[in-house]
């Protein structure tokens, strides 16, 4: 990917990070430029929502040992994408990142 295509998309990279707000943002001021960068990491934290959700799920209804757990592995994996996200790279979250990839596919 071209350089100057990252150092564009990189503040709203990181912007879809903080937050569901930041997210929405993020997601509404791609729709014009459909930077691939952006598009990448938005997708990345719309599945760590996913998966902030289920954490909170399964500690509700499920085991709240376990839930707590998952949310760690939650708050690891958002740390993971947020860092980066700043040193300008595409790396997706370790074991669902290219899961959230393909599932996300249709978010430009």
């Amino acid at each position: 990917m071209q350089n100057t295509t990252i150092k564009e998309g990189k503040t709203l990279a990181i912007v879809s990070y903080f937050t569901f707000i930041g997210l929405i943002i993020a997601i509404i001021m791609n729709l014009e430029k459909r930077n691939p960068f952006t598009s990448f990491h938005i997708r990345q934290m719309l599945g760590l929502i996913m998966m902030l959700i289920f954490s909170n799920l399964v500690e509700e209804y499920i085991n709240s040992l376990l839930g707590t757990a998952f949310w760690i592995i939650t708050f690891v994996s958002w740390l993971f994408g947020l860092y980066h996200a700043t040193k300008e790279e595409y790396k997706p979250i370790p074991v669902l990142g290219d899961k959230f990839q393909e599932w996300f596919k249709n978010i430009n």
